[in-house]
């Protein structure tokens, strides 16, 4: 095992975070955006470790290699960057303290997710550089802990546009609404998936609802499995930042998308709004007490512990990125021109969701993985959905988002103060008490059911 350049860095001097389905649209966006941001605000002394993943070497090879030329980029041309300096600044001082390495993953096959979690904990990982002196190459080395996860990667389940109802739509909701919350995205129910069809267990052919898996189950079981990496001892905690576990939903999602029994969304033509709904409940209701026995057995949680041993367990938070052109919607090349056309006319009507780059939709989550601690905890970040929201001059800002049954922080808030709230759904209902201990209720259900899969299929992943 080789040394790496941050092994001789104060730990409260570095960064590790893992992005999911990095590869291409919001996923490397985030990449793009982590880059930029932590070399903006960061100490100079500071290094980032950043690890996409991917389903395959040859797409991790080349989103290396992309976020490494936009490293070099940002660092050539950032007058930001040039200021913090002054005359002695050098690009490449900023590039060799930016660590890119991938690891392959896919949410749907079980033995892929254990063998990335083990390679992260056990193994080492390689990234070799060669054209110029901008970056290290990185060959064996260690990750010592992650600090943040952003959990972006999935699939729509989508097959193109259902056209009576785009027309439905925007002549009965407006322009604005039914390009915030459309529902003319073709998809059919029954998608499904067999995580373990690359072995020859007994369960080889089991099968899982697959935007489900993809989108929420896969990262559930690859987050227990790097619980290790994200949880601190508690002396360690004093000065450095529990880890983060970030979940990507979506604008979209409403109480009516997900229905428990069909928890999976295999019978419902709306998987992928199901997938982001359960995101939404499962982040939400991480510390409420109802969910807190299956909360403590999916973080590995021991409350035997002495409180000079005691863990401290990783924090979650919840994110979307707006509305994003991005190509896990299936369309031509000719509408999806004329689509982003769209988003920008909406923006400038006043939407504070239609973000358009997935540059602009990663602010969130990046915001989530890069901000102290100590704002975080000052803006009640847990338990809230931040999205990413913009203005018609483009300027940017996290933004707190309405989620059905919780409002925006669990708070019953008065009518006068909710109608004034720009970005809620038109047809938005204003939380009650009832509606609170409901969604509470439903949270602890759903904690209980993905713990209850979890446990199945490790078991059936042991015996493989």
């Amino acid at each position: 095992m080789a040394p790496a350049p941050w092994d001789s860095i104060p730990p409260q001097d570095t960064l590790f975070v893992l992005v999911t389905g990095a590869n291409s649209g919001i996923g490397f966006g985030i990449g793009e955006r982590l880059i930029d941001e932590f070399l903006t605000t960061r100490p100079l002394t500071a290094h980032l470790v950043l690890i996409p993943t991917t389903r395959s070497e040859s797409k991790s090879a080349l989103t290396v290699s992309g976020l490494r030329e936009h490293a070099k980029k940002f660092a050539t041309t950032s007058k930001a960057l040039r200021s913090r300096v002054g005359p002695s600044y050098n690009p490449r001082d900023a590039t060799k303290r930016v660590h890119i390495l991938s690891v392959q993953i896919d949410l749907c096959q079980f033995t892929s997710i254990r063998k990335a979690a083990d390679q992260l904990i056990n193994g080492t990982l390689t990234s070799v550089y060669q054209d110029d002196d901008f970056f290290e190459s990185l060959e064996h080395v260690k990750i010592p802990r992650l600090d943040a996860v952003i959990f972006n990667a999935g699939i729509g389940g989508w097959y193109g546009l259902d056209w009576p109802k785009v027309f439905h739509n925007i002549f009965t909701k407006g322009l604005l609404q039914a390009t915030t919350y459309p529902t003319f995205k073709g998809s059919l129910g029954g998608h499904l998936t067999k995580p373990l069809s690359n072995t020859k267990s007994k369960a080889a052919n089991e099968v899982m609802g697959e935007v489900f898996c993809a989108n929420v189950f896969g990262h559930y079981m690859f987050a227990h499995r790097l619980v290790p990496l994200l949880q601190r001892k508690a002396d360690v905690a004093k000065t450095l930042n529990p880890g983060r576990i970030i979940w990507e939903s979506s604008v979209e999602p409403v109480w009516k998308n997900f229905d428990l029994e069909d928890f999976q969304a295999i019978k419902n033509p709306a998987a992928y709004e199901s997938s982001k709904r359960l995101t939404d409940i499962l982040a939400i209701t991480a510390t409420l007490p109802a969910c807190q026995p299956f909360v403590k057995d999916f973080l590995q949680i021991d409350d035997s512990e002495k409180k000079d041993t005691a863990i401290v367990p990783p924090k979650q938070y919840l994110a979307h990125p707006g509305i994003v052109q991005t190509t896990i919607f299936p369309l031509g090349a000719f509408l999806f021109f004329w689509y982003k056309v769209v988003l920008y006319l909406v923006r400038w009507m006043g939407s504070p969701w239609h973000c358009v780059t997935s540059y602009n939709g990663a602010l969130s989550p990046v915001w989530l993985a890069l901000e102290q601690q100590e704002a975080l905890d000052a803006a009640h970040a847990e338990g809230s959905k931040w999205g990413s929201a913009v203005n018609r001059l483009g300027r940017q800002r996290a933004k707190k988002d309405e989620v059905e049954g919780w409002g925006w922080d669990g708070k019953v808030e008065s009518p006068s103060v909710t109608r004034k709230i720009t970005g809620r759904r038109p047809d938005a209902v204003d939380l009650t008490e009832e509606r609170r201990i409901e969604f509470e209720a439903l949270g602890a259900e759903c904690w209980r059911e993905m713990e209850r899969l979890r446990k199945e299929w490790e078991s059936r992943l042991n015996e493989v």
